[in-house]
């Protein structure tokens, strides 16, 4: 297969030598080195139109764009995560400046597990790296339509989370039905805020999808929802995981559907998430991602055991797919008529969470309410009770954010004092400020 057009592709590679959950857990140094050694076995180095850039250090502001780390961002990250948000900013300017047409950004550790508030680590993430390098492209260069496609196994739960309340970043979710695989969550009525309904997709698909059920997602709902949405700027969480030999997972998709997802998808910057199977898997999904994004051909790149017949998705599971794409997409249809029927006349929306940090065994329950607002995607404030003892209030501004959010924002930071919060934030990612006492 040969496409049309080659393009100046950028690699950053991070494997984090010093930073693993465990020596033998999945989420170890190991998850790239294997994928380096094939990148320069094929020789992809040697093409003039693939560039390898050393990343950069991301620093505490960069975090505190994206998130309310508690007591703060120096509690919960290491160096090795600065430098896989780094590595992500790194694409990112790559691709703004001009200096290349796309960058893919193999980093670890991954993040796309971690929420706007931040109590310590969950499902491999500390701190959420897309978020990170989303809020940085906006100080930097400006406010952009923004859209994420997570096509990790698991939920986006995170990036979801961080963005629900923002209509100008569309998260959509590809990934393993969340009755099936963790994180529990990721259903179609995820839809995003009051103020941003539409711009949260979850697509959950059955367990043993293979490349046919991947594609036909891709060309029937993202690919449209993207052309409606019309973003700036096209980012994939680019999570291997749905490998048929993942050992954490139960999906059917090969290094070629991969390859194929991504010539559709033609993202501006991948950003690797998850993907265990370290040996049989992620050195030949990397490689057909980075020659698809970089317009080579990659009809050569197959796993030693691929079998096309094993992998075969069941009628079944078909049927299952295309009825949730008849409902996803009759959701979206709709999408602008659903703003009354969810906010009613209130002035305030809340939602209640209860979440679990599974790598730190930490329990938190947050109440968000945001302000309804027809002119942004309104002001939000934050309680948050932790088994920590760390209980803390925080008031987020929007992008964009209209006078009236602002001056209540700024009214109810001003005016809330410790008491039963330890912590209270304020942060400001319409300025870029952010505020603690």
């Amino acid at each position: 297969m040969t496409t049309k057009k080659l393009k100046k592709t950028g690699l950053i590679f991070f494997p984090a030598f010093d930073w693993a959950i465990s020596p033998t857990h999945p989420e170890r140094e190991e998850r790239l080195l294997y994928t380096q050694d094939q990148v320069f076995e094929e020789g992809l180095l040697d093409f003039d139109n693939i560039r390898e850039y050393k990343p950069e250090v991301a620093a505490a502001e960069d975090i505190n764009r994206a998130h309310i780390c508690v007591p703060d961002a120096g509690s919960v990250v290491t160096e090795s995560h600065l430098i896989s948000a780094g590595g992500a900013i790194t694409a990112a300017r790559k691709v703004l400046s001009g200096e290349v047409d796309n960058a893919f950004a193999l980093v670890r550790p991954p993040g796309h597990h971690a929420m706007l508030v931040v109590h310590g680590a969950r499902g491999f993430c500390n701190v959420n790296i897309e978020a990170i390098m989303i809020e940085y492209i906006r100080r930097h260069y400006g406010h952009k339509r923004i859209a994420v496609v997570d096509t990790d196994c698991h939920h986006g739960d995170g990036t979801q989370d961080i963005f629900w309340n923002d209509p100008d970043t569309l998260c959509i979710s590809m990934h393993q039905d969340g009755r099936t695989l963790y994180p529990g969550t990721g259903f179609i009525n995820d839809f995003g805020g009051p103020n941003a309904l539409g711009a949260t997709i979850n697509i959950p698909l059955p367990p043993e999808t293979g490349d046919e059920g991947y594609l036909s997602v891709v060309e029937r709902v993202v690919l449209p929802i993207l052309d409606a949405f019309k973003p700036d700027i096209v980012i994939n969480s680019a999570g291997q995981d749905n490998h048929y030999s993942d050992p954490l997972t139960n999906m059917l998709v090969s290094a070629q559907g991969y390859a194929r997802l991504n010539e559709l998808l033609a993202p501006d910057i991948a950003v690797l998430e998850g993907g265990y199977s370290i040996e049989r898997a992620l050195p030949y999904t990397n490689v057909g991602i980075i020659l698809a994004m970089a317009g080579l051909d990659y009809s050569h790149v197959r796993e030693p055991d691929y079998n096309p017949e094993k992998l075969r998705q069941s009628s079944s599971v078909t049927r299952a797919i295309d009825g949730e794409i008849d409902e996803i997409l009759d959701l979206w249809k709709h999408r602008h008529s659903m703003k009354k029927k969810v906010a009613g006349d209130a002035r305030y929306f809340k939602r209640k969470k209860s979440i679990y940090y599974d790598t730190d065994n930490i329990r938190e329950t947050q109440t968000e309410t945001v302000r309804i607002c027809d002119d942004c995607g309104g002001m939000v404030m934050i309680e948050s009770f932790a088994s920590t003892g760390n209980n803390i209030f925080a008031v987020v501004l929007p992008p964009r954010c209209c006078p009236e959010c602002r001056a209540e924002g700024e009214e109810f930071y001003a005016c809330t004092d410790h008491g039963r919060y330890n912590h209270i934030y304020f942060q400001d990612r319409d300025r870029g400020i952010f505020l603690s006492k």
